[in-house]
């Protein structure tokens, strides 16, 4: 049945209208908002109410890798590298060694247990192996719940860089099935070169996206997002081009990109962060259109097998073995063990072996769609009582919103920024006039607790302090060396 343009956007704006109305339950029910998303797609689809029949494997998976790519920048935007930097080492450890180790229990189990062959196990395991932390923070925001150092950093690292793992293994797995590639010997080189390649690539072009942004002088401040997408989808492609992976080069820009100073960052941050949303909602519903739940009842007994050997065994024993001398405690060992939540990932790598022409790939995709959802409602719904019952959860603080800030007129010289005071700033606990501000930079406003306050002389910054600036540029580089330096040199 063919459908008019007109048909296709009022079919696609109910869909994501559903989606976000749906979100606004996901406080009150406890679960995550993706798995809601997944609700929306799967009852639009040919088993649901809605009928819409859908069955394109190749545009579920482009569509995904697009939605991932901006996924991931964005949470790079996100990620403060002055959190996380202190957990580097056990985060790539754990985005790394525990993905490959997870792969390999869950291989064996679908080896010894189920009947797939070594390959073929091993292929649903790497499928399976990363995690979607996001996910699992969405909960505990609506939960009020948080994670206390040093659990938070490590997870929201791990989330972020173990995706290119799994798509590695993922993709060798399947040319090992399918000839491509004769023996796991050939799959070193080409890891060494993704990791490499990708690396350095995420950290050129992030460096790349800060002075083209702070140097460009666009006549229309709408045309700095546009610059951004494009240097994003320039990033993954030219990465993956040169053979490098792709989803760490964007992952690693964002990272770059979010922890440097650039012209309109407060709405930049903002708009990727809307259309990163987007994107998840947009992925969430295809892939719930692509399943059929029909499907789904024929491996329910196996997925569930499945779905409990990755929580109660493969991930646990991963956690632990990877994490053995970090001097983390066995609670939060346990609590990095049960925030294993799988989500979007798995199941657009899902869609791999149907356009590789694997046998088994359709009780693959059904397999791994049952333990996504499995995870998710059993994970993704006791996070905050198992955070409790562990005892490493703490109250979540308080939101503050953004100030508003004066678009200035372009022909102004001077105009309003927002300089936030880090921990680390020698800037805390000292007076502002003992730090020795420019007198072209007028410190109008101080955004501390979720409210705001005129400053004196005699105000005392704090950490977290967010501070709304009248200033020239020139004045604006010089204060930013002072706030992170702590003052004037005397």
């Amino acid at each position: 049945m063919d459908f008019t343009i007109e048909q296709l956007l009022l079919g696609a704006s109910i869909l994501l209208l559903l989606s976000v109305l749906s979100s606004t339950a996901s406080g009150r029910l406890g679960v995550p908002a993706l798995l809601l998303f997944l609700a929306v797609g799967m009852l639009a689809g040919s088993d649901g109410p809605g009928g819409i029949h859908f069955d394109n494997p190749l545009m579920a998976q482009s569509f995904g890798v697009v939605a991932l790519v901006f996924i991931l920048f964005a949470g790079g935007l996100d990620t403060e590298w002055a959190s996380v930097r202190s957990q580097l080492g056990r985060g790539v450890v754990l985005s790394t060694v525990g993905v490959v180790i997870t792969a390999g229990l869950v291989g064996l189990f679908a080896t010894t247990v189920v009947g797939f062959s070594w390959l073929e196990g091993l292929l649903i395991g790497a499928i399976v192996s990363s995690t979607d932390a996001a996910a699992v923070f969405a909960v505990m925001r609506s939960r009020a719940v948080s994670l206390r150092n040093p659990l938070k950093p490590l997870l929201e690292l791990e989330s972020g860089s173990n995706d290119p793992m799994a798509v590695f293994l993922t993709i060798g797995l399947i040319s090992l099935i399918t000839g491509t590639s004769t023996s796991v010997i050939d799959l070193v080189p080409m890891f060494i070169r993704q990791m490499v390649v990708g690396a350095a690539i995420g950290y050129g072009t992030g460096k790349l996206m800060v002075a083209l942004i702070n140097r460009l002088r666009l006549e229309y401040d709408g045309l700095y997002p546009v610059l951004t997408l494009s240097l994003v989808l320039l990033t993954y492609s030219g990465s993956s081009w040169l053979g490098g992976n792709g989803f760490l080069a964007v992952y690693l820009a964002g990272l770059m990109m979010g922890n440097r100073d650039f012209i309109h960052k407060r709405s930049l941050l903002r708009f990727h962060d809307g259309l990163a949303w987007l994107m998840q909602i947009a992925m969430f519903l295809a892939l719930g259109l692509q399943v059929y739940p029909s499907q789904l009842v024929p491996v329910a007994g196996v997925g569930l097998f499945f779905a409990l050997f990755l929580m109660i065994c493969a991930r646990p024993i991963a956690v632990f073995l990877t994490l053995a001398f970090t001097g983390l405690s066995v609670r939060e060992k346990t609590m990095i063990a049960w925030v294993g939540l799988r989500g979007a990932v798995p199941i657009i790598l899902a869609t791999f072996p149907f356009l590789a022409g694997i046998p088994q790939a359709t009780m693959m995709f059904n397999l791994v769609f049952f333990i996504v959802l499995t995870s998710v409602l059993l994970q993704g719904t006791s996070i905050p009582l198992v955070a409790r019952w562990l005892k490493v959860d703490e109250p979540m603080e308080r939101r503050v919103d953004a100030t508003p800030v004066w678009d200035a007129p372009s022909d102004l010289k001077s105009g309003l920024v927002e300089m936030a005071i880090t921990h680390a700033s020698a800037a805390v606990g000292k007076r502002l006039i003992d730090l020795g501000l420019p007198k072209e930079a007028l410190v109008i406003l101080i955004g501390r607790k979720g409210r705001c306050f005129v400053p004196d002389g005699s105000t005392v910054l704090e950490t977290n302090d967010s501070l709304l600036v009248f200033t020239d540029q020139a004045s604006s580089l010089r204060l930013r060396e002072i706030l992170k330096g702590g003052g004037q040199d005397r």
